[in-house]
């Protein structure tokens, strides 16, 4: 139950944060702007940004416990058979899960505390007085190596979620036979939108389509 939840509680942020970078996409005035209304909110906006870090802490830690459980819980022949049957998500849902949570502490220096690249602190506020978020995007994403460890956190994160997906239903009780596994595609479609909307932004920016508005 713990798991679902907290799942429950980061894919909304994570539909939230997408929804919310892809205004890059309308220009510098519009992603600023979200950003500027990110900051007016203060104090409580790193209580949130601690409480999303704690739901991915519990979110890992609960599933580590529950992967140890099962595997001691089956016999050695039942584990070797469901190991061939399983798909490469499900395997490795506690690896692709920590290596997400790396991705996350280097996405918040990177982008939210702006520790990594010195680019950053020479940007001129946008003529609105606000930071320019936008070209520190594009700055950002402009780097190879940066764009690539994206598409990377942002895979294993599609194949996390498209796993969680259908042990989510039936981790709340809910196991309809016709119902649960057409919702189990729905949940899979919907991981793979999150992952071509996240990554539309690095490709854009690496193929020129998006331009940072000021000149370093």
């Amino acid at each position: 139950m713990m798991v679902a939840v907290t799942g429950i509680i980061l894919i909304v942020f994570v539909i939230g944060h997408l929804l919310g970078n892809l205004q890059i996409f309308l220009g510098p005035d519009w992603i600023n702007g979200y950003s500027q209304h990110l900051r007016d909110l203060g104090p409580l906006l790193w209580v949130i940004r601690l409480f999303l870090l704690a739901a991915v802490g519990i979110h890992i830690y609960v599933t580590i416990q529950l992967a140890i459980e099962n595997r001691r819980a089956r016999p050695q022949a039942y584990v070797d058979r469901e190991y061939v049957k399983a798909t490469l998500a499900s395997r490795h849902m506690v690896t692709s899960g920590l290596i997400v949570l790396a991705f996350i502490i280097y996405h918040i220096a990177h982008f939210t505390v702006r520790v990594t690249d010195p680019r950053f602190a020479l940007l001129k506020a946008d003529p609105l007085g606000h930071y320019d978020v936008y070209s520190m995007m594009v700055y950002g994403f402009q780097n190879y190596y940066v764009s690539g460890f994206y598409v990377l956190g942002l895979f294993l994160l599609a194949l996390h979620l498209s796993h969680g997906s259908s042990s989510f239903f039936q981790s709340l009780g809910f196991n309809d036979k016709k119902l649960t596994p057409r919702l189990a595609v729905a949940g899979r479609i919907f991981a793979w939108l999150l992952f071509i909307g996240y990554t539309s932004i690095p490709v854009a920016i690496l193929t020129g389509v998006v331009k940072p508005a000021q000149q370093l």
